[in-house]
């Protein structure tokens, strides 16, 4: 598989994994704290197809882009990038929040989008127990373990390395995938390396993820097909960000929503591991 790394002309670092061919290529899009090598392991299995997969504005190798963040400054920022790659409807996919902003490039700029396959993301999440107003959320604590080793350092990549190979969702699916995207993920010098994400972006994004009345517009304004697939395990392998069925009550802000059920994975292994990375790979080649 061919894998390229760059900066698109209006500053994002973007990854193309593939060959170019006749067909417009795939936008791929990360979630909350990640950036775009978490594709890796969907593009082996679309050997065939171009998938373009930007690190989003305050991470990866884009996080030296400077705020303010939100969901539809990262959807302004994809679509100035896929009229720089020549327009076009196409496929998209999003995973987590990468989701939310696909939603909002493709109810913004539908001539851009032909489908969507929206990861364990896309649709407003419910509150924490106790909580009644997004604004009271503290995404940080939610995120967990995502949002911790922002603030932690590493001496080396061993050492970041071992620290994914214990997390919860890893500890059976270890892969070169998720390898090559922990090693992409650090930014710094040796002793003081820290995981690329600006956590200040993961703050203003996450605040956007419950469903505010913008949101909820831009999914009732999808005409295209969506399809989600949603993960029945979360971040560090137990709750998942959906329960079964929530999905399925979903279609009445998307009439066309196709939901697919992807047996034994988590929030992460969706993308990572073989059983999640081909089914995300079929709904993108669906007819």
């Amino acid at each position: 598989m061919t894998v390229h790394a760059g900066t698109d002309a209006g500053g994002l670092a973007v990854t193309t994994f593939g060959p170019v061919g006749p067909r417009p290529a795939v936008l791929a899009v990360h979630g909350i704290t990640a950036n775009g090598m978490s594709f890796g392991a969907v593009a082996a299995h679309l050997p065939g197809r171009r998938l373009v997969a930007p690190d989003l504005r305050g991470r990866g190798r884009s996080n030296r882009l400077p705020g303010p963040y939100g969901l539809r400054r990262h959807a302004a920022d994809l679509a100035a990038l896929l009229d720089r790659d020549g327009g076009g409807a196409r496929t998209v996919i999003g995973h987590s929040m990468g989701a939310f902003v696909t939603v909002l490039l493709a109810a913004s700029r539908p001539d851009l989008v032909d489908r969507l396959v929206l990861v364990d993301g896309g649709f407003p999440l419910p509150l924490p127990a106790g909580v009644t107003d997004a604004a009271q959320v503290d995404t940080a604590a939610l995120l967990g373990p995502a949002a911790e080793r922002l603030a932690m350092e590493f001496a080396d990549a061993d050492e970041y390395l071992a620290y994914w190979r214990v997390h919860p969702a890893f500890v059976r699916d270890w892969s070169p995938a998720v390898e090559a995207y922990a090693r992409y993920d650090l930014d710094g010098e040796a002793p003081h390396l820290r995981a690329a994400a600006v956590a200040a972006a993961m703050l203003e994004d996450g605040a956007e993820l419950y469903g505010p009345d913008w949101y909820v517009d831009a999914l009732q304004a999808l005409r295209m097909p969506v399809t989600v697939l949603r993960a029945p395990r979360g971040l560090t392998d137990g709750d998942p960000l959906y329960a079964p069925g929530a999905l399925e009550s979903s279609r009445s802000l998307v009439p066309q929503l196709e939901v697919i059920e992807v047996d034994d994975v988590n929030h992460y292994t969706i993308l990572f591991a073989d059983r999640g990375s081909s089914a995300v790979a079929a709904a993108v080649e669906a007819p």
